[in-house]
């Protein structure tokens, strides 16, 4: 049965009342109440999050193994590789957002706008998992670029991060936040 709308947008119940319609179920199995708010966000699905996830993690990949090869390079104490890779990693998955919705018609501080609300979250988390792993892989840090140990830290760290950061995305994607944002966007 479809649902006519009110002048606010939220369906109608029977005889045009805007609020009988309010909560009735629709055919995705939502209220009116909570479809009328999130038209058009993406559904929360395991596929969804793994594609926002994979998108933040090519911008926060290009940062960290940047940040690890230039703070490995130059003899970097740890600590400063790892904050060097932490903001680059922010500076890359910010910006490959922000490219693909200023393509879409937004100007700069509003594709700034919707790059941090959709990325900040997956970024600190991916952030937070994949240097732990490389901190806590006894000497990958020390071990130098030309070392096996090194880059198979590095991507191990960036699958851990990608497998602990797609329940998150699947989870704020769910709450219309995330990369739920963005999802406006692309289409």
């Amino acid at each position: 049965m479809d649902n006519p709308t009110g002048p606010t947008g939220h369906p109608t119940g029977p005889h045009g009342d805007p609020h009988a319609g309010h909560h009735a179920p629709q055919a995705d199995g939502h209220t009116g109440h909570h479809a009328g708010h999130h038209a058009g966000a993406p559904a929360a699905t395991w596929q969804a999050a793994a594609q926002a996830t994979l998108h933040c993690l090519t911008g926060c990949a290009i940062g960290e193994v940047l940040g690890m090869v230039i703070g490995t390079a130059a003899g970097l104490h740890n600590a400063g590789t790892v904050v060097l890779s932490v903001a680059l990693a922010f500076v890359f998955g910010y910006a490959l957002t922000m490219r693909g919705v200023m393509r879409a018609g937004l100007d700069f501080r509003s594709a700034l706008k919707v790059a941090l609300a959709a990325d900040t979250v997956s970024i600190i988390v991916m952030e937070l998992l994949d240097n732990a792993v490389m901190v806590l892989v006894p000497g990958a840090m020390d071990a130098g670029l030309t070392s096996g140990l090194f880059w198979a830290s590095l991507a191990g760290s960036l699958v851990v991060a990608f497998l602990l950061t797609t329940p998150v995305n699947r989870w704020l994607i769910s709450r219309g936040k995330g990369h739920a944002v963005v999802h406006q966007y692309h289409h």
